[in-house]
């Protein structure tokens, strides 16, 4: 069974906000994340890619490993682009339409940081990189009722299609929560593979719709990254962070078989 780590990361930056910064990259250490990776042999491969030589039982290339980023962040265009452009590494893109710095009467959310402009997704898609969805405004799908939760994938969707002319069919789940609910509907909206977090490696064990990822953050140092992507101890190595998951959602679950009850209870 190939294990195959998926990499998340957020912003590339030496001068994050307040609420980026636990998710921001410094460009030197992302430029020796991806030295490491190219040093051990990796190959670098689209999550489009991934999910189609999954769909079509085809054998992987030699040491696979799939490179996101959420969000849509503008450091993504000054700092990473020109990394992986030097190194020729593809990388996915998910992207909240709703936050795009030019994104005028279709605005929605509240962007943490600045944000990618359309010209700069067109310029990124046009030098090899996947763009896939992450939602329109950023809400925690898992807690939506049907008609949002739809509005919100299909939205996303349609925008990127329309603008840069081209077929989406990635996507990652804003915050990775997701629930059978939520990938019915995801399906449904035309997307072929979705990303959670989970941080564990992915396999062909895992729903092509909710495939986990490793968090890479700014705290993760090249030991860290090297085991996580050599898949030395990777549940110790994220053991904080999967505990967490597992508890919130368990809250969320909670959170919206309540909102459903009261609905039911009001009449709505």
């Amino acid at each position: 069974m190939t294990r195959v780590p998926i990499l998340m990361y957020h912003s590339i930056t030496d001068a994050p906000t307040p609420e980026t910064r636990p998710l921001a990259v410094r460009p030197g250490d992302f430029a020796d994340q991806l030295g490491h990776l190219k040093d051990r042999g990796f190959t670098p491969i689209t999550l489009g890619e991934l999910a189609a030589l999954r769909r079509e039982r085809r054998e992987p290339p030699a040491r696979p490993v799939v490179i996101t980023f959420d969000d849509g962040y503008a450091d993504f265009h000054r700092e990473a682009l020109p990394i992986l452009t030097r190194l020729g590494v593809p990388a996915t893109v998910f992207l909240t339409s709703g936050w795009l710095r030019d994104a005028g009467p279709d605005a929605a959310g509240r962007p943490l940081d600045a944000m990618l402009s359309w010209a700069q997704v067109r310029e990124a898609a046009d030098s090899g990189i996947e763009i896939g969805g992450h939602s329109h405004s950023h809400p925690q799908l898992d807690q939506l009722p049907g008609p949002a939760l739809r509005e919100e994938l299909r939205r996303n969707k349609a925008l990127l299609e329309d603008r840069l002319g081209r077929p989406v069919t990635t996507m990652a789940y804003p915050f990775g929560y997701s629930s059978a609910r939520v990938r019915r509907e995801t399906r449904a909206a035309g997307y072929l593979a979705a990303c959670a977090v989970g941080n564990a490696m992915a396999t062909e064990r895992h729903d092509v719709l909710a495939m986990p990822r490793l968090t890479v953050s700014r705290n993760t140092g090249l030991a860290r990254f090297r085991n996580a992507v050599e898949d030395n101890a990777v549940p110790l190595i994220y053991l904080r962070e999967r505990l967490l998951t597992k508890g919130y959602a368990v809250v969320r679950r909670t959170r919206y078989a309540v909102r459903q009850v009261r609905q039911v209870a009001h009449g709505e």
